[in-house]
């Protein structure tokens, strides 16, 4: 069996997250009743136990803007404590001239790789988190991405289909920072127009060789586990980016609103079988080992 990472989880105390407190505000991934409580590392171990996985990568979960380092702080304890997780995307915010001195103290945190700020913006504004759709744009925004480089951290990349030309070009001008692409650019238009625009996107966004994408959260849209949808977003992804720059995450416990962790393991499996198993190796487990410098056996 080919080991897995998931380069993407979260873990997470109720107390920290102001969005699972007080009236339930609206999200991407519909209604999470059953996410308003804490999700700590051990239920992650537990969902997991027995599918292969054999490292992951957390990613921040919208801890309030002044305690990032608090974030990441707490994170790096749990996996001193555990082992689990390996890796660490924390946040900054890239759209403040402050972020370079937060960027100084995450690097203290040894298991720390790299920054999440959303930017994604949607007309639907339920889908919508960033307050503008060309966040990507701001000379602040641009500038605070030396930051990154100057430590050698990636950015996971969150956009929808009408921001990827935008991203494209910010990942041209910045060869020096690897992007990850976020649950392989949020296809959520299925028409055929909506899916010919999100190819096109892809396209543009595989054209820039530091960009490598995430296969994660593709039931967000759909409220479900899709076999059939997974093979065909990864299939598209594969062909379009290649198995070394594509990588696996399960977005847990998000995706537990509808699923588990060995039915979605399951079908992310089933999705790169008919590759070559150095491929199934690259997408399951060595990408995520490469770009978030995880010292794993492969």
């Amino acid at each position: 069996m080919i080991p897995i990472i998931d380069s993407h989880h979260h873990i997470w105390r109720k107390a920290d997250l102001a969005w699972l407190q007080g009236p339930m505000l609206p999200r991407i991934f519909g209604p999470y009743e059953p996410l308003r409580r804490d999700y700590p590392i051990e239920e992650f171990k537990a969902d997991l136990a027995g599918c292969g996985v054999v490292a992951s990568v957390y990613v921040q979960a919208n801890w309030p803007k002044e305690r990032a380092v608090d974030e990441t702080a707490w994170v790096q304890s749990v996996g001193d404590a555990t082992g689990w997780p390996q890796a660490i995307v924390g946040y900054a915010d890239m759209l403040s001239e402050a972020a370079p001195a937060t960027i100084e103290q995450l690097v203290r945190f040894r298991a720390f790789r790299g920054v999440r700020m959303q930017i994604h913006w949607h007309e639907n504004e339920l889908y919508r988190f960033a307050s503008r759709p060309d966040v990507a744009a701001d000379p602040v925004f641009r500038r605070n991405l030396r930051a990154l480089a100057h430590h050698g951290l990636t950015f996971d990349l969150q956009v929808f289909t009408s921001q990827m030309a935008g991203a494209a070009e910010m990942a041209a001008a910045n060869r020096d920072v690897t992007f990850v692409l976020q649950h392989a650019g949020m296809l959520e238009d299925l028409s055929p127009a909506g899916v010919a625009a999100w190819r096109e996107g892809m396209k543009r966004l595989a054209d820039q060789p530091n960009i490598v994408a995430k296969l994660s959260a593709l039931g967000t849209f759909l409220r479900r586990n899709d076999p059939a949808h997974i093979a065909f977003v990864a299939a598209e992804t594969v062909a379009l980016f290649g198995p070394e720059r594509c990588m696996f995450g399960s977005n847990f416990p998000i995706e537990k609103l509808w699923t588990t962790y060995p039915e979605l393991i399951a079908a992310n499996r089933a999705a790169v079988a008919a590759l070559p198993e150095t491929d199934q190796r690259l997408v399951l487990h060595g990408t995520a080992a490469r770009v978030y410098r995880m010292d794993m056996p492969a």
